[in-house]
C-alpha cells in the first residue's frame, strides 16, 4: 500500500530463502517441480515482502493501465451513475476499467494482480481488515467511493458534503413553513447516513423544533424503506407535514406511501431526496433533491487510483465534492388545515 516504497525483486525473494533466482521464479509463476518445504518459505516471504508479480511490473508500462470496479448489490441508478463518471474518466485518461461484484474469494487480490489490474476503486462496499491485509500483500492500491464505514488509514476514498446536503434539504422545507419534519434514512452506522441525519439535526435544532424519536427512522437505500417507513410516520398520531429522504429511492417509496394513504404530493406532504439521480427527475412528481455529483465522483475516484497506480503521492487521503439542492415540485408550504385522511 506504499506505492512510493521500492519494489521488492525476485533476488531479495531468493537472498532470503537460501534458494536460487530461478526457484524463486518457479513458485511464483506456480511450477510445480518445487519442494513443498521451499515452496511454502518462498511464499510467506513474497506475502512478508509484498512482493508484486512480474504481470503487474509489465503493466506499469503500458499505455493502457487497467482498473477494477467492483460494488455490491444491484446495479441501481446510484451505481450506474457513477460508473459512468468511472468511465468517462478512464476514456479521457487512456486507462480501461473491468466491472465486478465484489468477491469474498481466498486470494482474490492476488488474482485481480495476475490479471493485470493496476489497482481497485470500489463503490460504497465494505472492506474488513482481512479485505485490506490482502490488498496491502498484492501492493494494489484501494480507493473507496462514498464509503460506508469512516475509511481505513490505509485506504483512499471519495465523497460528498453530505452533512451540508442534509442541513440545506431540512433548510428548505423549513423555509417553507413545515415545523413536523420527519427523517428516513439509510444503514444507522453508514457514514453518508450518519452526516445526513446531523445535517438534518442541525437545522431542526437551529430552527428551535423538536425532533420526536418515531421522527428518525434508519433501514437501507432502498424503496422498501421509503414506503415502509412512511407508511408509520404518516400512522403517527401527529404524523410529519415534509420528510427528508436519506436518497432518492426512499423518497419515491415515501411518495408512494402517501398515495397509498389519499395524501398528495406536495399538497399533503413534502419530500425531499439525495443524490439526484436520474430516478429524481422521472418520479411523479418530480423530486425536489439534493444533489450528489455522482458523475464527478466517480472521475476523482479514477483519476485518484490511476496517480496511485504510477506511484504519485496524494496530498488528501478524503476528498469531498460540494452537494447542491436541486428545488422541483415534490415540495410546498404545508397545508394550514390537515387533510382528511383517506
Amino acid at each position: 500500500m506504499r506505492p512510493d516504497a521500492r519494489r521488492t525483486t525476485l533476488a531479495d525473494i531468493a537472498r532470503a530463502a537460501g534458494v536460487s533466482v530461478a526457484t524463486v521464479s518457479k513458485v511464483v509463476n506456480d511450477r510445480g517441480d518445487v519442494a513443498p518445504q521451499t515452496r511454502t518459505r518462498v511464499q510467506e516471504l513474497l506475502h512478508q515482502h509484498h512482493y508484486l508479480a512480474p504481470v503487474f511490473r509489465h503493466t506499469e508500462a503500458v499505455e493502457s493501465p487497467t482498473i477494477e470496479v467492483q460494488f455490491r448489490g444491484g446495479l441501481k441508478s446510484y451505481v450506474a451513475e457513477t460508473l459512468e463518471g468511472i468511465i468517462d474518466s478512464a476514456s479521457e485518461s487512456g486507462a480501461s476499467v473491468v466491472i465486478s461484484k465484489a468477491s469474498g474469494a481466498p486470494h482474490w487480490a492476488r488474482d485481480l494482480v495476475s490479471a493485470g489490474r493496476r489497482a481497485v476503486i470500489a463503490v460504497t462496499s465494505v472492506y474488513t481488515t482481512a479485505h485490506l491485509n490482502e490488498l496491502a500483500r498484492s501492493g494494489l492500491p484501494l480507493v473507496v467511493l462514498d464509503p460506508l464505514h469512516l475509511p481505513d488509514s490505509r485506504i483512499h476514498s471519495v465523497g460528498a458534503t453530505n452533512f451540508a446536503g442534509g442541513l440545506a434539504a431540512t433548510q428548505h422545507l423549513l423555509s417553507l413553513g413545515h415545523r413536523r419534519v420527519a427523517y428516513l434514512g439509510g444503514p444507522a452506522m453508514a457514514v453518508c447516513n450518519q452526516a445526513r441525519l446531523h445535517g438534518y439535526r442541525a437545522a431542526m435544532e437551529a430552527g428551535g423544533l423538536p425532533v420526536p424519536d418515531a421522527y428518525t427512522r434508519p433501514g437501507e437505500f432502498t424503496y422498501e424503506t421509503g414506503l415502509l417507513g412512511a407508511a408509520a410516520l404518516l400512522d403517527l398520531d401527529e404524523p410529519p407535514t415534509a420528510v427528508f429522504a436519506g436518497n432518492d429511492e426512499i423518497a419515491v417509496g415515501a411518495v408512494e406511501a402517501a398515495r397509498a394513504r389519499g395524501l398528495r404530493v406536495p399538497e399533503d406532504l413534502s419530500v425531499v431526496g439525495f443524490d439526484d439521480t436520474s430516478l429524481a427527475q422521472m418520479a411523479s412528481p418530480p423530486l425536489t433533491t439534493v444533489r450528489q455529483p455522482l458523475r464527478e465522483m466517480g472521475g476523482a475516484a479514477l483519476r485518484t487510483a490511476l496517480r496511485l497506480a504510477n506511484g504519485e503521492r496524494v496530498d488528501s487521503h478524503h476528498i469531498e465534492l460540494a452537494t447542491e439542492l436541486v428545488v422541483r415540485a415534490s415540495t410546498a408550504p404545508p397545508r394550514a388545515v390537515s387533510p382528511e385522511r383517506g
